[in-house]
């Protein structure tokens, strides 16, 4: 399996982002993003996708779009709309027909910031998603970087400490956005959890201070999501392009959280008798399944079944549990960092079910 890291859901100066594209591809070059998918506002900017080398490094930029209604108050529903090829901005108002004209175009469709407070010293509502009545969509952006601030800044010196140390914030997804996910799991759906930048690079300034909020870099190097494809990218833009969008599609990712520490070489897949499964995929479970977990570093790890955690371990980086039940199984890692047990590493599922229907990637 070949990993690439993907940094999606942040802003450039098409909409309310404070970078150029030229810029955030050279902060993301920097901090070791092998591909850079831009989502700005209701705006879908044509020919914005290529390769870019420098320092002997490739990047792989891509242009979608975060649509949402800009006429309802307080703008909620914001979907994240990547590789459709074609503006949809003009669905924004009804939220399942924009799920549908993008699955029409080939697109994906992910859920941004389910859950999330307001941040009124910044004027910033609170825009998390409303309408669950929607179907056919392809996720759900699990760990949002920008919202847990909002979350976290709950007094004026709160957010004052942590937009100068933001390496102090972050502690994982919120609980009610994991249930929500694992809510929709049990319910049948083919859910991928992606996680969000929400990058602005804000500039802000009161009185003597002066300061970035975040500046793109340090958002570059922290909440990513890591793909696997069983083939090398070619370089060719339409090839790697296809690449990088059907294993999202897939769910052949995971989110990690890579300040802490590098989660590249995380793995987790299935074995029954002859047969293996990765994330994404289907394994049949009629004799029992054993799942093996492999973590770049020791952690503190979930092993999670429809919802309920079935196996945890402490300070070990290879681990492996038999299953034997039904249902979509992910993993969850925490490790220690600035004094605090963070999320670390949060798994796609493994879907095990009572047939033989062995749904690897093509």
């Amino acid at each position: 399996m070949k990993e690439l890291v993907v940094n999606l859901h942040n802003h450039t100066i098409y909409s309310d982002g404070s970078g150029s594209h030229k810029y955030v591809i050279s902060q993301a070059l920097d901090a070791g993003i092998d591909v850079l998918i831009t989502t700005d506002h209701n705006v879908l900017v044509r020919g914005a996708d290529r390769y870019v080398s420098a320092n002997g490094r490739r990047l792989l930029f891509l242009a979608a779009e975060e649509v949402h209604d800009q006429n309802r108050e307080p703008q909620k529903n914001h979907t994240l709309v990547i590789g459709a090829n074609r503006e949809l901005a003009q669905f924004a108002s009804s939220p399942q027909e924009l799920i549908d004209r993008a699955n029409q175009a080939g697109g994906l469709t992910f859920l941004a910031h389910p859950n999330e407070s307001e941040l009124p010293m910044f004027h910033e509502p609170n825009i998390s998603w409303m309408d669950w009545s929607v179907s056919g969509f392809t996720g759900l952006e699990i760990w949002n970087h920008f919202s847990e601030f909002k979350d976290a800044a709950s007094t004026f010196w709160k957010m004052l400490f942590n937009a100068f140390h933001p390496e102090y914030y972050p502690l994982g997804p919120r609980p009610d956005t994991l249930a929500k996910w694992d809510e929709l799991l049990g319910a049948g759906n083919r859910v991928v959890a992606v996680g969000g930048s929400d990058s602005h690079a804000l500039h802000f300034r009161r009185l003597f201070l002066q300061k970035t909020i975040f500046p793109y870099r340090h958002h570059f190097r922290s909440i990513n999501n890591h793909i696997l494809i069983k083939e090398e990218p070619t370089g060719e833009l339409e090839h790697d392009r296809a690449l990088v969008y059907r294993a999202l599609a897939a769910g052949s990712t995971f989110v990690g959280y890579d300040l802490p520490a590098d989660t590249r070489g995380f793995r987790f897949t299935a074995e029954n008798g002859d047969i293996e499964a990765s994330m994404g995929e289907t394994i049949g479970i009629e004799h029992g399944v054993t799942f093996r977990i492999h973590t770049p570093r020791p952690a503190n790890t979930r092993l999670i079944c429809n919802g309920k955690t079935i196996m945890t371990w402490s300070g070990v980086d290879k681990m492996v549990a038999t299953g034997t039940e039904p249902g979509s199984y992910r993993v969850e890692c925490r490790i220690e960092f600035h004094g605090k047990e963070r999320g670390w590493i949060f798994s796609n599922p493994i879907y095990a079910e009572k047939k033989e229907s062995y749904g690897h990637l093509e």
